[in-house]
């Protein structure tokens, strides 16, 4: 028996989509739909493509919207077109393999919307050799009593200590209420080194903001008032949202790349589906360039070592 549901079909490039439910509506605060969580994600497509392009990819999915259940999936769903891309990976955890979606085409991304997915959750690593990171990210979390103030504050250092490595970082609220910086760094690391040369980064963050900042591990331990520079970020198998990827929050906001002179004075409510799709059309992809500004984490690692040698508590391993 034929499908009664209403549909749309999308013309994405040389693919077609076809979208069920359109007038579905996801985010209830704003009344948007189905629809125009495609038509936003159309409307950035360069920028969300080349936010993922060959990471492995985990799916926030909303079947119902919003309102409805959330499933973090690995597993590509049941039903993808042979030309949805994906990469196998393994976890020693489990003992376990999934075959997670793998963006080449904009396609790919609505299809993935039309399987009622949300957020876009990319590993920091590429397909041809997932166990090898290419992107070191910054994750300011604020603490339950910080404020937006003191994460812009926060930026400011890690700019500035970014300036001072040498290393060109591409700032993007997180769609929440923190702030990541992403660095692209050759793929000489493991996920640990690329995470022990984060924690390196994070502690001298913290040395110079101790008001600010805190890098301990256990959230029971930490001070509320403090932001956590969570380098645990980069380990293995380890996501946060993509650059461009909407958020699950009722007012659709968007993880949005800014410029650094942009940090101190936005709010990241003002950046959703509804806003972002104008910015983009003026300002371009802000992170098109970043594949351009390759860091070698080699004097983070002599910090790691310096750390080592003056007894740093050793961090916790969270795939321990």
């Amino acid at each position: 028996m034929a499908s009664t549901s209403p549909s749309v079909e999308i013309e994405v490039d040389d693919r077609v989509v076809r979208v069920s439910n359109p007038d579905r509506v996801y985010f209830p605060e704003s009344g948007a739909t189905k629809r125009d969580l495609v038509d936003y994600y159309l409307a950035v497509g360069p920028g969300i493509v080349n936010a993922l392009w060959e990471r492995p990819c985990m799916l926030h999915r909303f079947p119902t919207g919003l309102a409805g259940e959330k499933i973090h999936q690995k597993r590509l769903p049941r039903g993808a077109p042979e030309w949805v891309e994906t990469v196998r990976l393994h976890f020693p955890r489990w003992d376990r393999t999934a075959d997670e979606l793998c963006v080449t085409e904009l396609a790919s991304v609505i299809w993935a919307v039309q399987m009622s997915t949300v957020e876009f959750h990319p590993w920091n690593s590429r397909r041809e050799d997932p166990e090898h990171p290419d992107e070191w990210r910054i994750d300011l979390d604020p603490g339950p009593e910080s404020d937006f103030a003191q994460v812009q504050r926060v930026a400011g250092v890690v700019h500035e200590v970014l300036d001072e490595l040498g290393a060109v970082g591409f700032p993007k609220t997180s769609g929440g209420s923190g702030l990541h910086v992403y660095v692209r760094v050759r793929p000489d690391h493991d996920h640990q080194g690329v995470r022990r040369a984060a924690l390196a980064f994070a502690r001298e963050v913290e040395r110079r903001t101790p008001g600010d900042v805190t890098t301990t591990w256990w959230r029971k331990d930490r001070d509320p008032a403090k932001l956590f520079v969570d380098y645990n970020q980069n380990a293995r198998d380890h996501t946060i949202a993509a650059a461009y990827s909407v958020r699950g929050f009722p007012d659709a906001r968007v993880s949005t790349p800014v410029r650094w002179d942009e940090v101190d004075d936005c709010d990241p409510h003002d950046f959703t589906i509804f806003t972002v799709p104008a910015r983009f059309a003026e300002l371009g992809d802000l992170h098109e360039r970043i594949d351009d500004e390759v860091f070698d984490l080699t004097p983070l690692l002599e910090w790691a070592d310096r750390d080592d040698r003056a007894g740093a508590e050793s961090p916790v391993d969270p795939d321990a």
